[in-house]
């Protein structure tokens, strides 16, 4: 009873401290969107230099995220969070001190790799720790809002030390955070496991990493022309890689992703949902502070503050989700459904649009975040077996990294084809229709 006790009393403490890697994650990767002109402009990019300095944290974070999650199931999910959190910190501090493109891309892709195993191993925590009930919800509620506080504090932070010091000046301060995080974990964090481990599933993790990253790299290089034999050899790669993954994974007994989890609707609609989250809503925010400074004429620090009428509201929504008494797929479609709407609101941003409609749209959009984001914590967990939440995180957060991936990349595609105005508006209306059809999909979910 004793231990009943005890493990019930650390929860908050294990709560706060596994939430604080996606808060850590999400600053860190939202970084660049306010300083990439400066950073570019200091290390001497070239024409593509921007896209793979934006598109670096993706390739890695897609490609190890769900071989991240089998690991912290497997061989510790306190071990894995540690190690995330400290080569996180490593990476950082090389891209604090990088003086030229190749480096600090490099820098980036590893501190994917960092960010996807604090990911799926912080997650996987939570999940094993509130096992169920309203316990569980509203512990996956506080660590969805802890994604869109991350999102609000990268380009506020970063803008603001890149304007008062150097744009440097932030991975300094995120590399003592994450190594702050790495030694609170391994003194505060008890290790779980699953009671089932498996054996390392290496012709699976080897073909899934290289066909994942060879897809975010088809598309990153592809915003530079998607008829270049570079990109084309990408996409095949990709094609193959994946085909010869399911193939393999159909016929282990013990695969790196049970692949009968996307017989259940509710994995089905949490997977898909991530996927289309990545797409619309990072894909096309990620976008945003530069439509503002370049249509709208606001600094670096102006652009990242308008973004927090966006990420506080989805803060502030993902820790009243729980309030919100809805099934969590009907919660999932009505965060959608808000997130077209305020998306619709920006129709016209990259023009004329006033700035009060801009701020509308945000706050509807960021207040559809917050349901998204809780909702589909919560999904990700409850979908799959108790023994398998590391599997189940780290298939959603894969999702939603590659559609991230996709999202930014098509928005530059339409807005290189189209131009700054137009390209703009036609990337917000698909946006908003792929939100919209989610949402129906989702509402029409049965467990």
């Amino acid at each position: 009873m004793s231990s009943v006790n005890e493990l019930t009393r650390a929860r908050p403490r294990t709560l706060a401290v596994a939430s604080s890697a996606p808060l850590l994650v999400l600053t860190n990767y939202t970084v660049p969107m306010v300083t990439l002109p400066q950073t570019a402009s200091s290390l001497g990019a070239g024409p593509t230099g921007p896209v793979w300095m934006l598109g670096g944290i993706s390739l890695g974070l897609s490609a190890l995220l769900l071989v991240s999650g089998g690991l912290a199931d497997d061989h510790g999910r306190r071990r894995v969070l540690v190690w995330g959190a400290a080569v996180l910190a490593v990476s950082v501090t090389v891209t604090a001190l990088s003086t030229s493109v190749p480096v600090f891309v490099l820098a980036r892709v590893v501190q994917g790799g960092a960010s996807a195993a604090m990911l799926a191993a912080s997650l996987a925590i939570v999940g094993h720790a509130f096992p169920s009930g309203s316990e569980r919800m509203r512990a996956t509620a506080g660590y969805g809002a802890m994604i869109g506080l991350g999102t609000a504090l990268g380009p506020l932070v970063s803008g603001a030390l890149a304007t008062a010091v150097s744009w440097r000046a932030v991975y300094w301060l995120l590399a003592a955070c994450a190594l702050a995080l790495a030694v609170v974990s391994f003194r505060e964090l008890e290790e779980s496991r699953s009671a089932e481990p498996r054996r390392f599933d290496v012709p699976g993790v080897v073909l899934l990493s290289l066909g994942v990253a060879a897809l975010v790299a088809g598309v990153t290089e592809g915003r530079a022309g998607w008829g270049r034999p570079v990109v084309i050899m990408a996409f095949a790669a990709a094609a193959v890689l994946v085909a010869a993954f399911v193939a393999v994974e159909r016929g282990r007994s013990e695969p790196l992703l049970d692949l009968g989890l996307f017989r259940r609707p509710v994995f089905l609609v949490a997977t898909g949902g991530a996927l289309v989250v990545g797409a619309a809503v990072v894909g096309l925010l990620s976008y945003l502070p530069t439509v503002l400074q370049n249509a709208h004429g606001l600094t670096p620090l102006q652009a990242g503050l308008l973004f927090c009428v966006w990420s506080g509201t989805s803060f502030a929504m993902s820790l009243l989700s729980r309030f919100v008494r809805l099934r969590t797929a009907a919660r999932l479609a009505l965060g959608l459904g808000l997130t077209a709407a305020g998306f619709a609101a920006l129709l016209g941003v990259g023009g004329t649009l006033s700035l009060p409609l801009v701020i509308g749209g945000l706050l509807v959009s960021g207040a559809g975040s917050g349901l998204i984001n809780s909702s589909i914590t919560h999904l990700a967990i409850e979908s799959v077996p108790v023994h398998r939440v590391g599997m189940g995180s780290g298939a959603n957060n894969t999702a939603r990294y590659v559609g991230s991936s996709l999202g930014a990349a098509g928005v530059a595609a339409v807005v290189g084809a189209y131009g700054a105005e137009r390209g703009t508006t036609i990337a917000v209306a698909g946006c908003v229709t792929l939100a919209a059809v989610t949402a129906l999909a989702a509402l029409l979910t049965r467990p």
